[in-house]
């Protein structure tokens, strides 16, 4: 494989281990569902999304794009009515492989916290 091709499979591998990783994500007594977009014109945000039981949704997602010359990494947990519950710094790089290491570490971060951020909205609900 070419240099292009490598970092083309290095892409794919880092997307299916932060899809895997925030799918693992569950709680008892929230219905959750993983998801995956692109985000045109070169880029793709994988996550869960929780269906609370007052209906409002809570993603955890982490995302990366090609924005010019350089690789954008995002990762974030949002709840519908709010402000974002955790936000991790947008960083930009101009190697694919920083920006996967990174897109790496924020999956983990993002879900990190997502048993203790779902019991805090259930208990804001009773």
């Amino acid at each position: 494989m070419d240099s292009e091709s490598l970092a083309a499979a290095g892409l794919l591998a880092a997307l299916s281990r932060a899809s895997e990783t925030l799918a693992e994500l569950r709680h008892p007594f929230v219905r959750s569902e993983r998801f995956s977009y692109f985000l045109p014109p070169a880029g793709a945000r994988v996550g869960t999304l929780f269906m609370l039981p007052d209906g409002r949704e809570v993603r955890f997602e982490v995302s990366i794009a090609a924005t010019g010359n350089s690789f954008q990494v995002t990762g974030v947990v949002t709840a519908e009515d709010g402000p974002p519950l955790l936000e991790l710094p947008s960083k930009t790089f101009a190697s694919i492989h920083d920006g996967l290491a990174v897109l790496d570490d924020y999956a983990g971060e993002v879900a990190a916290p997502a048993a203790r951020l779902i019991d805090q909205l259930l208990d804001d609900i009773v």
